[in-house]
């Protein structure tokens, strides 16, 4: 069994997963349009090349996600992808890098538990923790 996350854009998972694949040293494996898929006449006009569904791989890990269609979309709350690293200044490269444009909960930094730790929001508005213990 694998759990992966699995997040909904409105509108800029093209443009997300393209960031996110070159911040995390990812590798899109799949990104498909609504266009040309059975979901075509199911989006508003103007949203047949937004994203259906897209997969990257970072290491093992699967990060996955899609547009929803505009009227189904809600913010991302209630979560956020955290991602491990081992040493400090590759949370600050990371941290550096998806928080900028983005909205700082808590910035990067030493916790308790952790020689870096933070908790932000992304241009897109996804939820991220960077920790690095």
């Amino acid at each position: 069994m694998q759990i992966n996350s699995y997040l909904n854009f409105n509108g800029e998972c093209e443009a997300a997963f393209k960031f996110y694949e070159k911040v995390l040293g990812g590798k899109i494996e799949m990104m498909m349009a609504f266009a040309g898929s059975p979901m075509e006449k199911d989006v508003p006009a103007g949203w047949e090349n937004k994203i259906v569904h897209a997969r990257m791989t970072v290491g093992n890990n699967v990060l996955m996600g899609s547009d929803g269609a505009s009227n189904h979309y809600t913010k991302p709350g209630g979560f956020a992808v955290n991602v491990n690293v081992d040493d400090p200044a590759e949370a600050e490269r990371i941290y550096k890098a998806l928080s900028e444009k983005g909205t700082v909960h808590m910035p990067l930094g030493q916790t308790f538990w952790a020689k870096r730790f933070a908790m932000f929001a992304d241009q897109y508005g996804t939820p991220w923790m960077i920790n690095c213990e």
